[in-house]
């Protein structure tokens, strides 16, 4: 059994007030997921307002050939303006475990997005992990980035910090 770790790192020259009310939001989900993946919040907008522990928050998605899959997470964690964590409990992961951390730095916020994810289907989860999911999920925060970057800019002269194990 294989679980997956992948950690981005970005630093953004906006206030931890600024970074948490974007971050926290899951209608800015779209803006920062790659249009092809036709990301949509199916959620009652009135249940996603300010984000608390036990906030189930359902989407669908088209990551391949343009098929609708349904996703449902849990907000499991949260401490405002430092983490929140979202977990999966319907959709294509056997474990989807995400967590976002903020911090202040000099000039901005830094933000780590730590995810581990396991795959269903044994060894064809592995084959597929190593043939399409990986690079997906890569080219989904590579792209995340770049549009962070180009809304808000950036701190210094950072490129992205990434590690997916």
């Amino acid at each position: 059994m294989s679980v997956y770790t992948l950690e981005r790192v970005q630093r953004l020259p906006i206030s931890i007030e600024e970074a948490w009310a974007f971050f926290s939001s899951p209608l800015n989900l779209r803006d920062i997921t790659p249009p092809y993946m036709r990301f949509r919040v199916l959620s009652d907008p009135k249940w996603l307002g300010r984000m608390y522990p036990g906030q189930i928050i359902t989407y669908t998605v088209r990551p391949l050939l343009g098929v609708p899959m349904f996703w449902m997470t849990e907000i499991t964690h949260v401490r405002e303006g430092e983490f929140f964590v979202d977990e999966q409990r319907i959709g294509p992961y056997a474990l989807w475990h995400h967590q976002h951390h903020f911090r202040v730095i000099e000039n901005g916020v830094e933000m780590t997005d730590l995810v581990h994810y396991r795959l269903p289907l044994g060894v064809l989860g592995k084959l597929a992990h190593a043939l399409l999911v990986r690079r997906q999920l890569e080219a989904i925060f590579d792209y995340r980035y770049r549009v962070l970057e180009e809304r808000f800019g950036r701190v210094g002269a950072t490129a992205p910090m990434k590690r997916i194990a």
